[in-house]
């Protein structure tokens, strides 16, 4: 088969880089930076992560997670945290009070004072996750939010937020992963600088 000439499949990838560019700025950067000293912080003292999303969404969220409790790039002892992608609880919770209580009972059961909820959502309007974050502010959790189209009525709702520019969800979602690798990096550099600079016992 002779190769195409319009190359449709290159232009996904030139999309793709062309919201990088977008979203690869300082700002961007400052605001990883302060999600990872929150997240630290709640791990440091004792508190876990909790993350959600729906689809995409949760996969992304599910992979965030494992990147924690597993590795990422190197061998360091696990990271609390655990994602809401358990399909007994989904259903159960789904099929009893509606499909937009299954996070928001979730968080109640899971969360405690000190920990924090990350939530995904491309649209920025789901309702699910808008009552997890109602529900983690009710449990004295921090709430960090990975939005898009401009943040959506969760714009603004969270401790932090990140939106990312794009308008499919497929182009939010690839921005949103390559944030949390690099949370999931800066989570590591500041655990193994407390690790490092803990005091000894000189008994």
């Amino acid at each position: 088969m002779p190769p195409t000439t319009d190359a449709p499949l290159l232009e996904e990838l030139t999309a793709a880089q062309d919201a990088l560019s977008a979203f690869a700025t300082p700002a961007t950067g400052a605001t990883l930076e302060r999600i990872a000293d929150e997240l630290a912080k709640a791990l440091r003292n004792g508190g876990k992560i909790l993350a959600c999303g729906n689809g995409g969404s949760a996969a992304d969220a599910m992979h965030f997670c494992e990147e924690l409790t597993g590795r990422f790039r190197d061998d360091r002892p696990p990271i609390a945290a655990i994602a809401c992608t358990d399909p007994g609880h989904i259903t159960c919770t789904a099929n009893d009070y509606g499909f937009e209580h299954v996070f928001s009972r979730w968080v109640r059961g899971l969360g405690r004072p000190g920990d924090a909820l990350v939530v995904l959502s491309t649209s920025g309007n789901s309702r699910n996750i808008l009552r997890a974050v109602d529900a983690a502010g009710e449990s004295g959790l921090k709430v960090v939010c990975f939005l898009g189209k401009g943040g959506g009525v969760l714009k603004g709702l969270g401790t932090h937020e990140l939106i990312a520019p794009g308008l499919t969800s497929d182009r939010i979602q690839e921005l949103h992963m390559l944030a949390l690798h690099a949370l999931v990096l800066g989570i590591e550099r500041r655990l193994r600088h407390a690790s490092d600079h803990a005091p000894t016992d000189a008994s």
